[in-house]
């Protein structure tokens, strides 16, 4: 099969999307199948990489002034066109919104190419920090625009339940539930006796303390200065560290924070860490793991944290209550709740039976989202609906292949 993914962001370039993205597209590419990736190139510049059969195109892009490190490409119908006439899919899946994905669909209603699209985000998250009116008008719209432009695609998929519950109501379209899913190999517990050691020597971290960690963007919309102030009320009484993995626009404020709430020395900034730069080490050396964003489609990091044997604090919002089953592998507090928030993690710290206990919960929780069943729910969604394709244009699927062909 060949396949072709639609995405602004993709590695090195980080954002939720772009790593689900890249677990498929490598994903499928070891299965077997041809796979072209088409995203936002993250030197400006038009580029392409090719590894057996997985092709990267990167398009020329401009800076992104809201996110930190990311870049988009504006709406680019010749260079998406020639390379999916090139490549010759037979399913396209896009993963964003707008400019990549709109010359694509046109050449898939052409060509006669079965469509799927991964919703990564709902309207509330984009005008949750909109004032009053203006948030309702906004919503409304994006929402309008949402009908407008999911009813192009043959399918729709999102990662939760919740979520599908959302869209089928507001939509009115059937939605797949297919989790983002977590490389096990990758994310699991500690499996060596004196690794946390070496761990903490290589990041230059304190030995015999416990490690609340937190992993995400330092943005506005993940409330990370709720991790800080809740950590803070925990941290009061013992000697635990606050490990704060990821980067954003609020860094500089947050490290602030922390300076004012007298937890400064005790507190660690990494930057962004990527997979491969050693994240999944970071999870195996902490104690729990927190989180207090509301506006997850499921939360890669709840994720990477279950299938570490962690705890996990977080809020009762959106999605994020499949992930984290309150009293049973962690403790979920109410949005803004700061005492609750700090209450669970004071909890996990002092009882650690218990603690280990939840981690135990969380792993098993983690072992129903191991990738290879993305994976494989991926294939049998993309067969079903090329084979409904070929039964309604035959004639067209038959000429999707001709030699020499351009448009």
């Amino acid at each position: 099969m060949r396949i072709a993914y639609l995405t602004q962001s993709y590695p090195p370039m980080i954002s939720g999307a772009a790593l689900v993205v890249e677990h498929l597209a490598t994903g499928m590419a070891k299965a077997g199948h041809e796979v072209l990736v088409i995203a936002a190139s993250d030197t400006s510049r038009t580029y392409s990489v090719q590894k057996e059969n997985l092709t990267v195109l990167r398009l020329k892009s401009v800076y992104n002034p809201t996110r930190v490190g990311q870049r988009f490409t504006p709406y680019s119908r010749y260079s998406v066109t020639s390379a999916l006439h090139k490549f010759r899919p037979e399913a396209i899946h896009s993963h964003e919104p707008m400019p990549i994905s709109l010359p694509a669909i046109r050449y898939a209603g052409a060509m006669n190419v079965p469509t799927v699209l991964t919703i990564h985000q709902l309207p509330p998250t984009t005008t949750r920090h909109f004032p009053g009116f203006l948030q309702v008008m906004m919503e409304n719209l994006l929402w309008g625009y949402g009908r407008w432009y999911t009813k192009k695609f043959m399918a729709l998929i999102t990662p939760t339940e919740t979520t599908s519950i959302q869209v089928r109501r507001i939509l009115e379209r059937p939605v797949n539930t297919i989790s983002n899913g977590i490389d096990l190999q990758i994310f699991h517990p500690s499996r060596l006796k004196n690794e946390g050691a070496a761990i903490r020597q290589k990041w230059k971290l304190p030995l015999d303390v416990p490690i609340i960690l937190h992993v995400g963007r330092l943005d506005p919309d993940k409330y990370v200065e709720r991790v800080i102030q809740a950590a803070a009320q925990a941290m009061d009484g013992n000697n635990a560290h606050l490990l704060i993995v990821g980067d954003g626009l609020r860094k500089p404020a947050l490290m602030k924070l922390c300076e004012s709430l007298g937890i400064s020395g005790r507190v660690h900034f990494t930057g962004f860490i990527s997979t491969r730069q050693g994240l999944a080490e970071l999870y195996r050396i902490a104690h729990l793991f927190i989180n207090a964003s509301e506006i997850e489609t499921q939360g890669l990091v709840l994720l990477e944290a279950a299938a570490s044997g962690l705890p996990i604090v977080a809020v009762r919002a959106s999605c994020i209550p499949e992930s984290v089953h309150d009293g049973i592998n962690g403790f979920l507090a109410e949005p803004g709740d700061i005492e609750s928030f700090g209450q669970g993690i004071s909890i996990l710290l002092r009882d650690e039976n218990r603690a280990v206990q939840m981690g135990k919960a969380s792993l098993a929780l983690a072992q129903q989202h191991d990738n290879r069943f993305t994976i494989e729910a991926h294939e049998k969604l993309y067969y079903q609906l090329i084979e409904q394709s070929q039964a309604v244009y035959p004639e067209l699927t038959e000429d999707r292949h001709p030699v020499g062909e351009s448009i």
